[in-house]
């Protein structure tokens, strides 16, 4: 039986997973949809918002985890190579955040509810994004396979 902080873990690696094979799954046309007529967020853009708000919060919670990690800037259209670059040294940056938290090693902070409910949080904004992915994606015809999008959901094979 694994411990709690092995399936702590595992439930921020699948949720990192689930995000770089949507990356994957993505045409680079697909990567610039954006339903914004006023300048908001590509798809691209968004997956470059979770990597900075990964950062963010680690900037808040544990700077030293943060040391060395960059955020993209608002308005740049990051490549899929840098992408996943960045998202594989923040998603790091957050799992020895919450390895930490759970350990008490040394002065972090979670979430005031604790480190499952900053876990949540992590799923939960990084899911919503994935949903507003999806649907930019569909409503600018660049809609993924039936099997892409099941895939997102098979947790026990991602």
């Amino acid at each position: 039986m694994e411990t709690t902080l092995e399936q702590l873990l595992e439930a921020w690696w699948t949720n990192h997973r689930i995000n770089l094979y949507l990356i994957r799954h993505i045409s680079p046309e697909g990567m610039e949809s954006t339903l914004s007529t006023r300048g908001g967020r590509s798809v691209g853009r968004q997956f470059a918002h979770l990597h900075n708000q990964r950062v963010y919060h680690l900037e808040g919670r544990a700077a030293d985890l943060a040391a060395g990690l960059t955020k993209f800037p608002s308005k740049k259209e990051p490549s899929k190579v840098e992408l996943v670059r960045q998202l594989e040294a923040s998603a790091a940056g957050v799992a020895t955040h919450l390895e930490r938290c759970l350990t008490g090693e040394g002065k972090r902070r979670p979430l005031k509810k604790g480190v499952i409910a900053t876990l949540g949080y992590f799923i939960a904004h990084e899911s919503h994004h994935r949903g507003s992915i999806l649907l930019t994606l569909k409503q600018c015809g660049h809609k993924l396979d039936q099997a892409t999008q099941s895939a997102i959901w098979n947790w026990d094979r991602m």
